[in-house]
């Protein structure tokens, strides 16, 4: 099965728009010798999203069919709830900046995400850029709380996960490493 839109060549599948200036198919470098390392693993995607709740489902779809393709099966399950929560906290985000114009008197503007996903076939790092600046928090939230344990399930599912602000372009990118 193959996601509409995305092209695969040796490795690297990508979906390309030149609707995000400044943003390449490279993530900014991460903080830190051993994250910048990850980034040179050999397999790469990434794919750009509307910052919709529809574009969930696309993100999911692609993180587990792109690991069935680099035959990283197992780890399909735990990368696409990883992918689901972090691209659903990415739109929650985005949402922000949208009402924030508004109440500006802005007319908002579509807003963009970005997915990548690169792997040393034995580990996945997810990186998930969005428009707003602000740092996730982890909630304490109470037993019938409806939402607010994303991050507490990116914890748990991941073997590291962090944020970081990337050099001379808006917004964060929320990372996640996923290993076997």
């Amino acid at each position: 099965m193959t996601v509409p839109g995305i092209d695969t060549l040796r490795g690297f599948s990508s979906a390309h728009s030149s609707r995000v200036a400044g943003l390449s198919a490279e993530p900014a470098l991460l903080p830190g010798r051993e994250l910048a390392r990850i980034q040179e693993w050999p397999l790469h995607s990434y794919l750009e999203l509307r910052a919709l709740p529809a574009s969930v489902r696309s993100a999911r779809l692609h993180a587990r069919n792109l690991l069935h393709e680099w035959r990283m099966g197992g780890l399909a399950d735990t990368a696409e709830l990883l992918v689901s929560e972090m691209i659903t906290n990415a739109v929650r985000a985005s949402a922000h900046i949208a009402d924030q114009q508004r109440e500006t008197g802005q007319a908002p503007r579509a807003q963009r995400m970005r997915l990548w996903l690169t792997s040393d076939r034995h580990s996945v790092l997810i990186q998930v850029w969005d428009v707003d600046h602000h740092h996730p928090v982890r909630q304490d939230v109470g037993p019938d709380a409806e939402a607010g344990r994303g991050l507490l399930l990116i914890e748990a599912l991941s073997s590291q996960w962090g944020f970081y602000l990337p050099d001379g372009r808006d917004g964060k990118i929320v990372w996640a490493v996923c290993a076997q």
